[in-house]
């Protein structure tokens, strides 16, 4: 099913223009893997002497293209990168195998470099054998066509069912020059933490070596596209690749070894702004959503204590509905909580919405009055808090509501 034709009303307002990034350049193409009518490749040339790093599902059943970015990830180098939406070339055994080693020989000698320089990715449909012979209509004219401003058509050919094209760009300083990251992403249904829940490519200029890329994008993973979930499923093809060129050494970037490199704290603090803006707008584009839901836990004995009960809460078919059908159904919750086998005192617990107090230390708050909270829960973005009493640990996760049409959507996802 592509992508539908009612753009999400959580899609963000503003959507920023996307500079060039030196020694980056893109085209997309239609090869009518699943859809007609629309892009669905995506091919990013890099300049030699580009890194990578990559964060990868961690389901047992990973797609070929996933293992295939496992493997070439470890020699630290890229030339290009090639994506098609429509069909995931997942659970498809030697064939699926064999499409990739296809795929990446047909872009190796269309961008001249070793086939182990070339990145893949696939999204879409589970268990339908890749045609990957369509791609030999397009790398060609790919490579020819690629242009350095290409991300917001880039984003567009990797949607499914997204109702908007993902992008996010943060200008960092790094020594005394200023450095680009640009990110795009594609996501919206079997998005769970466990990776990156998704698609997802960022790219820099910066000068930065592969394990100290690999370090620091490991590290902003964790909070950013492993804090958000839509449906608690995660999926075969979860990739997150990041691409530094190196290119900003010629405006006096200093080239960097290290992650602990203390002149990489506005980079740092920059390329997590892509990556959480990225993240957020996955969670505005769940599919069927009507509601961005904020979770926040505290007074937990430990963050991945907090961690894991937030995303109990989130993941709670119930708790979701009762936030789509605008209820302040706390009980649900306290069911999520309960639930999650984490260290939990009832008589301390506390729970807002909207930022409304509506149960406290056990009980329904005092002061409650359902007109005012009833109210709160008609914003299209909600919070939700819990307080456990029991220590000093905090997370935060997103999530959104779950409505007919998630049902719709997936009903008939493969015809």
């Amino acid at each position: 099913m592509a992508s539908t034709s009612t753009v999400s009303p959580l899609a963000p307002k503003n959507v920023p223009d996307m500079p060039a990034i030196a020694g980056v350049t893109l085209a997309t193409a239609a090869a009518g893997i699943k859809y007609q009518n629309r892009t669905d490749v995506l091919m990013a040339l890099f300049d030699p002497g580009t890194t990578v790093a990559g964060v990868f599902t961690r389901s047992k059943c990973p797609s070929a293209p996933v293992e295939w970015c496992r493997a070439k990830v470890k020699g630290g180098k890229a030339r290009a990168l090639v994506v098609n939406s429509g069909n995931a070339n997942a659970f498809t055994g030697k064939t699926g195998r064999a499409a990739v080693t296809f795929t990446a020989a047909l872009a190796s000698k269309a961008a001249g470099c070793k086939a182990s320089e070339i990145f893949l990715a696939s999204t879409g449909v589970i268990g339908e054998p890749l045609k990957a012979t369509q791609f030999t209509g397009v790398m060609d004219g790919l490579v020819r066509r690629a242009v350095p401003k290409a991300f917001h058509e880039a984003a567009k050919a990797i949607m499914t069912t997204d109702t908007f094209a993902k992008v996010a760009t943060a200008t960092a300083k790094l020594g005394k020059a200023k450095v680009t990251i640009n990110g795009i992403a594609k996501g919206a249904g079997m998005i769970a933490p466990d990776m990156a829940t998704m698609l997802s490519f960022v790219f820099t200029d910066a000068p930065i070596a592969a394990p100290a890329l690999q370090k620091i994008l490991s590290e902003t993973v964790i909070d950013t596209f492993n804090a958000v979930t839509i449906d608690g499923d995660t999926s075969t093809s979860d990739t997150l690749l990041a691409f530094a060129t190196g290119q900003a050494a010629k405006n006096g970037a200093p080239k960097i070894s290290k992650a602990s490199d203390v002149r990489l704290k506005d980079f740092r603090k920059a390329f997590a702004r892509v990556l959480g803006d990225l993240a957020e707008q996955v969670a505005r584009d769940g599919e069927g959503a009507r509601k961005l839901v904020e979770i926040v836990v505290e007074g937990a004995v430990s963050k991945p204590s907090a961690r894991r009960i937030a995303m109990s809460i989130a993941n709670s078919p119930l708790v979701k509905t009762a936030i789509a059908g605008e209820d302040a159904n706390w009980g649900r919750v306290v069911m999520a909580v309960g639930k999650a086998g984490e260290p939990a005192d009832r008589d301390k617990l506390s729970i807002w919405f909207g930022g409304i107090r509506v149960a406290h230390k056990g009980a329904r708050d005092p002061g409650y009055d359902e007109a005012v909270v009833s109210a709160a829960m008609k914003k299209p973005e909600i919070s939700l808090k819990v307080h456990l009493g029991l220590g000093r640990g905090r997370d935060r996760v997103l999530t959104c509501d779950l409505t007919k049409e998630y049902i719709a959507i997936n009903g008939d996802y493969r015809s």
